[in-house]
């Protein structure tokens, strides 16, 4: 339920406050007051792209905002699949900046505008007198039975169940069209996983086989540069060992003397040990280095083949090669015991496929049950509203074309079996045909209100808005109209805009919309009218600006028992 308008710098508003009641809410003013201005604005929050041509200030933002009352709505999942915030009492905010940028909001959270929209049908139905596609739309025809036949759980079962049947049938797809690659491919997959795995590679050997083949290379001039690092330190005459040695004799001679010098003559000592050991080690490696041309091939060819593979594959290391060995080893599994795993998801899906289709019978039992319920109740509204020669007839057929991929038997579509068509004349000895193409305007303005009026019946709608729906109607067929938009508005909010005083008699709350033009830009206004302003409203829809006492008692015998109920 809209709890609350409020519409800043919109066309003709600079600031306007609207406070909506539970039932039928009357919008009444002359042409041009704003009406439809408002109805822009609510559209705007809803979704609708804006234009900043239609601000009141063009150097301020317009900001759209309102407050909506969503319990009983079943709209959890809806929060929690976009992670918002769920709030009972939840506010839906719009905000376009004069250079066209807007900004959309779902209890402070901020949205894409798709999002905005998705969540907004799901809140308000705006109905104009020429909104005929959706009356039209065979998903909302389907919509209609569905919510008399009142299997919202079993549907939603199905509708389950058949996302996951879909899904297998996709992936059943795509294991076949992967399987019979790659049977194609078997015989080079085969070549390429057997010239990997005879390579026998390992992930880490590549960095030591080329620090290996430098050392090979270079053996000659590592050998020579050791042998003359071991001369220098240890065996010449003049080695620094020697040296060293002899500094420390000479330190020794003056150490009892100062004993700095002793403290020196220990750090030499300790220093020549350290040399020694060095040498020692430059020894070790010097003898352990050998020219071997044999191995330098060896690991040359080695390193070749590895360089080669992995050019071949246009990758760069090992552990790539590796990856690659491991995908190519999956894709010959798959080619080989590909079938058995085809076998096993056919077998799932052909037991999802009758668990589905026992559902889409069960779904299509309820339909057709309510079928006849929603003809006799539709035309009895309709004969109400003085469409005494109406003829509706709903046809419950089946889809002609299987889903891509599917397997034989029954055709499942995403709510069942079912084909659902509505047909209708409006008028005595004419054909039946889609709706649209046989109703005026006010006819099939009458025809929807029929329509949500039993739905409203039978399931949680969102809050209608009926734009002058009206138009065509006139005397007793207007009152008529007049109560089936009340016995409408005892299950949900309904709001009409209306310039007709027999339903205008029938709401629960009365707001009349005018031009405020005190002020240097005129404005536009609205304020919800007391039950003395309801009477003289009403009968100046009847007779003009100035109602003469007739007019105000027929005002008062439209309002009725309603007067008393307002004090």
């Amino acid at each position: 339920m809209l709890q609350k308008l409020t519409i800043q710098n919109y066309a003709l508003i600079d600031n306007l406050e609207i406070k909506f009641d539970k039932g039928l809410n009357i919008l009444t003013g002359e042409t041009g007051a704003g009406k439809s201005i408002i109805l822009g604005a609510l559209s705007l929050l809803l979704g609708q792209r804006a234009e900043s041509r239609y601000f009141f200030n063009q150097q301020k933002k317009c900001v759209i905002e309102g407050s909506f009352k969503i319990t009983g709505f079943h709209l959890n999942s809806f929060f929690e699949d976009n992670d918002l915030d769920h709030e009972d009492d939840t506010v839906l905010r719009r905000e376009i900046s004069s250079d066209g940028k807007s900004r959309a909001f779902i209890n402070d959270t901020p949205v894409n505008l798709t999002l905005l929209k998705q969540f907004g049908e799901k809140l308000i139905d705006i109905h104009s007198q020429h909104a005929t596609q959706e009356i039209n739309d065979p998903d909302f025809q389907l919509l209609v039975v569905d919510g008399v036949a009142g299997h919202h759980e079993l549907l939603a079962a199905y509708q389950t169940k058949y996302k996951a049947y879909r899904k297998s049938l996709s992936a059943l797809q795509q294991l076949i069209e992967q399987s019979d690659k790659a049977k194609a491919d078997l015989d080079y997959y085969q070549f390429q996983f057997d010239e990997l795995e005879k390579a026998g590679i390992a992930a880490d050997e590549q960095e030591g086989l080329e620090k290996e083949l430098y050392a090979l290379n270079n053996a000659e001039e590592i050998k020579r540069n050791l042998l003359g690092a071991h001369y220098l330190m240890h065996e010449g005459e003049t080695s620094a060992i020697i040296q060293l040695r002899e500094a420390g004799q000479q330190l020794s001679i003056v150490e009892k003397y100062d004993n700095e010098v002793e403290e020196l003559h220990q750090r030499l000592n300790s220093t020549l040990i350290e040399l020694k050991d060095i040498a020692a080690e430059i020894e070790i490696i010097e003898q352990r280095t050998i020219t071997n041309d044999a191995r330098a091939e060896e690991v040359n060819t080695r390193l070749s083949l590895l360089y080669n593979l992995q050019k071949k594959h246009r990758v760069n290391s090992n552990e790539e090669l590796l990856a690659i060995q491991a995908d190519l080893s999956e894709k010959i599994a798959q080619a080989v015991f590909g079938d058995e795993a085809i076998d096993k998801l056919q077998k799932q899906i052909a037991s999802a496929q009758k668990e589905l289709e026992k559902l889409a019978a069960q779904l299509s039992v309820n339909r057709k049950k309510a079928i006849p319920v929603i003809i006799q109740k539709v035309l009895a509204n309709l004969t109400e509203m003085g469409m005494n020669n109406s003829v509706l007839e709903i046809e419950q057929g089946q889809a002609a074309q299987p889903p891509k991929g599917g397997a034989g038997g029954v055709v499942l579509g995403p709510n069942g079996i079912d084909v659902i068509r509505f047909l209708f004349s409006a008028n005595k000895g004419h054909a039946l045909a889609d709706m649209s193409k046989v109703a005026s305007g006010g006819e099939l303005s009458r025809l929807m209100l029929s329509i949500k009026s039993i739905i409203a019946e039978y399931t949680a709608l969102p809050t209608i808005i009926f734009d002058e729906i009206d138009t065509g109607v006139s005397g007793e067929v207007a009152n008529k109209v007049g109560q089936v938009m009340e016995r409408l508005a005892q299950n949900l909010q309904v709001i009409t805009i209306t310039h007709l005083p027999q339903i205008a008699g029938k709401g629960k709350s009365h707001y009349f919309v005018y031009k405020d033009d005190t002020d240097v830009a005129t404005k536009t206004r609205i304020k919800k009218l007391s039950d003395d302003e309801r009477v003289l409203e009403i009968a100046k829809m009847l007779s003009g600006d100035r109602p003469g006492e007739s007019a105000l008692q027929n005002a008062r015998e439209l309002l009725g028992v309603k007067i008393g109920l307002f004090g």
